[in-house]
């Protein structure tokens, strides 16, 4: 395959995420990472990440001070030369990030003899990547290293930093929402953005306004919920001194601040109707009244994101939603799938959040062990994300040692029944069976593996299967193989 002729087709916002592709196509790789050096933050910035299929926005500088455990991608930087770690285990240079892997190649990106940045690939397994894979990893390296530049690497690696997290491709849903977020986000379309609490309707909104044209301007949250509806016209309009008791200044609405940026209404549901008709005008016209204002409305120039949990069109029938200001406000539409409809890929954003707490609390990442990975899949998790998130942040504080234990996480996770969960159909008997099987079989595959130190041949014996049919179970109860299950790296 024309790899040059790839990257050459590829836009320039997307370059790098089509270098990640083909190098872990050419390799067979399970993950892959560009890193670009940044003289502002004197460091090789991770501006792209695979994980088994997921691409993750999480911002990472590896800076030279602090020695040989600075990781492989600032060796190859630094040396100039590929490299391969057939089996991390046993490389002093290897540091994990987000999650272990077993065999790591990287090459440099060299232009005008420098070198630029890093291309990594790896695998979960040890031995998963060869001579060969570096040498194709090389070469690839090679063809890209000048389109690079011609994107500007130092605006690359400035992007990566300040852009919001955002984890993609985690599900079928999520491919949709990230889908129409490409699409829609370079318009000035007003977006509603729609879903159960804590699902990241939040993270969306700013990744809406970091993907426009309005990115270097404004952006500006008001949460519809949390002020008193008194007080509301007056944050979101403004108001001039005398308009009230009180009001002894002069006072610049939220949609002002937002001009020629974006304005998010989270929980727009909670919108007086009394004020719709104010919003749907600033909306419209682009024209904002001040409270107590005799003076012509101010123009205003801004892009309008909401977020809801609530049912909008129920409301517009019963009058407490204005219809109008509903189909102006939802132009385009994004609705976000719930935690438990993606649940295949929760170790990866358990890695992240952990990852995020460590940096946030200045502690070293722990590891994420194979029975605390087990109780956070056995868990409904009603608060999806945000709940996730929380659960993780609570176990890095009470964390003492180098892993996560089950005594770390929240009460409602360290009971291992959970609570009924209330069905609203009938279920056949294989789905019953399912349903209460699942959380079991993934309990007794992780301490399986835990015991025989993550040979799979030696625990498909000691449980009177064969390796292949174990292999097979382990991918349908989305559990990896990985250092986390070695006694000898926990």
């Amino acid at each position: 395959m024309d790899y040059e002729a790839r990257l050459h087709a590829a836009p320039a916002g997307t370059i790098h995420a089509e270098l990640v592709a083909i190098a872990m196509e050419a390799t067979g790789a399970e993950h892959g990472a560009l890193f670009v050096w940044d003289k502002q933050a004197e460091g090789l910035v991770l501006v792209h990440h695979v994980v088994g299929g997921v691409t993750v926005t999480l911002p990472r500088v590896v800076k030279p001070e602090g020695s040989a455990k600075a990781g492989i991608a600032l060796h190859v930087y630094e040396t100039g030369r590929p490299y391969l770690s057939l089996d991390t285990a046993k490389d002093a240079r290897y540091t994990r990030y987000l999650i272990d892997v077993g065999a790591i190649a990287a090459a440099p990106l060299e232009w005008q003899q420098r070198t630029i940045g890093v291309i990594t690939v790896s695998t979960r397994e040890p031995r998963g990547l060869g001579g060969k894979q570096l040498d194709a990893l090389a070469a690839i390296a090679e063809v890209a290293a000048p389109l690079l530049r011609r994107v500007q690497v130092d605006k690359l690696s400035r992007d990566a930093t300040g852009r919001p997290l955002m984890i993609k491709g985690l599900s079928p849903a999520w491919h949709e929402v990230e889908r129409k977020l490409e699409l829609a986000a370079p318009t000035n379309a007003p977006i509603l953005i729609r879903g159960e609490s804590g699902t990241g309707k939040d993270l969306v909104a700013r990744a809406i306004h970091w993907n426009s044209r309005r990115a270097e301007k404004p952006y500006i949250v008001v949460n519809c919920a949390a002020i008193p509806e008194t007080l509301l016209e007056s944050i979101l309009f403004g108001h001039v001194k005398g308009a009230f008791t009180g009001a002894s200044f002069h006072k610049v609405g939220e949609f002002q601040k937002a001009n020629g940026g974006t304005l998010f209404l989270d929980e727009v549901g909670e919108l007086p109707v009394m004020l719709q008709a104010k919003v749907l005008r600033a909306v419209e016209q682009g024209e904002v009244q001040p409270l107590g204002s005799n003076e012509p409305p101010d123009r205003v120039d801004v892009r309008l994101i909401c977020a809801t949990n609530r049912d909008l069109e129920g409301m517009a029938k019963t009058g407490h939603f204005r219809d109008d200001l509903f189909y102006r406000l939802s132009v385009m539409t994004l609705e976000l799938p719930p935690l438990r409809s993606y649940k295949d890929n929760l170790e990866t954003l358990a890695h992240v959040f952990l990852e995020q707490a460590s940096n946030q609390y200045g502690k070293r990442a722990p590891r994420l062990g194979p029975s605390v990975l087990a109780r956070l899949s056995a868990y409904d998790f009603p608060g999806n994300v945000r709940e996730l998130k929380n659960t993780i942040e609570h176990a890095v504080i009470l964390c003492a040692g180098d892993e996560l234990a089950l005594e770390d996480l929240p009460k409602p996770l360290q009971e291992r029944s959970r609570s009924p969960v209330v069905k609203t159909k009938a279920q056949t008997l294989e789905e019953a069976r399912e349903s209460w099987l699942a959380p079991l079989e993934r309990q007794y595959l992780t301490d399986l593996l835990a015991k025989h130190d993550g040979n799979v041949k030696t625990a498909a014996r000691a449980a009177g299967i064969n390796a292949v049919t174990l292999y097979r179970l382990l991918k349908r109860r989305g559990l990896h193989l990985g250092r986390a299950i070695r006694s000898d790296d926990q």
